[in-house]
């Protein structure tokens, strides 16, 4: 019986083993760079037609002659009629810088120590507001302001400090620097004060338990702990003076002016894109080396060798 029932087992044929199936394959990923290349696509083709096309196109025409040949000529002519204009942009921009940076620094100081909470407040609330406004507005709302008998010299006139022929008319390269600081200064405050928000507050309770009044605190502690974003603010603050047209254009009709202006008269005027353009250069010139200051400063500061 156990023979017969072993002899039918072995008849009866194997049951096949069960197959395992292979898994499927995992669908291929793009590596991560082309993704990070597809993100900044947008942001580097608004660059390099927006920016970098035509810097190669301004300054190969600086570089480029009335008939046509290579050559400086157009940067020999730009400084043989437009030096002092050149110098005088820098003077401009350097002076508005460090007035706007003090101003700051005096204006973030007290909303970061002051005591009175309502002056404060109220400060906050105030300065700011240049920020939003276009500086062709700042420059129009200066002429009515700075003129000889503009609303300025009205107001100090009506308050008999004045007499009407004694007002002087501030429609020069004072009325400009006073425009540039005044739209720039919440700019520059912004950064300075966010940075001071941001400084670790018992260094200076520690100073002021020890008896030192608050523009010590602010000199001597403060600042050296926003030297950076300070610097920051001063480079981006010169950058933008130095492509200022309106302010230049309509408050200072005298002569030194902005290059800026120069460069307009030479396209408006002469159909001389050569000589504007060579101007141009020379501003780029001005503005790269304010940035190689600060990244050099950078750089020190991170202890690499420059």
């Amino acid at each position: 019986m156990n023979a017969s029932r072993t002899d039918a087992e072995a008849v009866r044929p194997a049951r096949a083993a069960p197959t395992v199936s292979e898994p499927s394959p995992a669908p291929r990923r793009l590596p991560e760079s082309v993704w990070a290349l597809a993100l900044l696509a947008p942001s580097l083709l608004l660059l390099a037609s927006l920016f970098l096309y035509p810097l190669s196109l301004s300054i190969r025409s600086a570089f480029t002659e009335r008939g046509g040949d290579g050559g400086t000529g157009n940067f020999g002519r730009a400084f043989d009629l437009y030096g002092g204009d050149i110098v005088f942009s820098g003077a401009v921009a350097c002076l508005t810088v460090a007035i706007a940076d003090i101003l700051a620094i005096a204006i973030a100081g007290y909303l970061t120590l002051g005591r009175n909470q309502t002056a404060v407040a109220w400060l906050r609330w105030l300065y700011r507001w240049p920020l939003f406004i276009p500086f062709v507005v700042a420059a129009q709302m200066m002429r009515s302001f700075l003129a000889k008998n503009g609303l300025m010299n009205n107001a100090i006139v009506g308050l008999g400090l004045l007499e009407p022929t004694q007002t002087v008319g501030f429609l020069d390269w004072r009325g400009v620097i006073v425009t540039f600081v005044w739209k720039q200064l919440p700019f520059v405050t912004l950064i300075v004060a966010g940075a001071m928000a941001s400084l670790d507050r018992s260094m200076i309770e520690a100073a002021r338990n020890l008896g030192a009044g608050r523009l010590r605190v602010l000199i001597e502690i403060v600042v050296p702990q926003i030297r950076g974003p300070l610097v920051v603010a001063s480079v981006l603050t010169f950058v933008t003076l130095m492509s200022v047209l309106s302010v230049p254009m309509m408050i200072n009709a005298g002569s030194p002016t902005m290059i800026t202006v120069d460069m307009a008269y030479r396209i408006t005027s002469l159909s001389d894109y050569g000589t504007a353009n060579a101007l141009g250069v020379i501003s780029y010139l001005m503005t790269a080396a304010v940035a190689w200051l600060y990244l050099r400063q950078g750089i020190r500061r991170d202890g690499v060798p420059p």
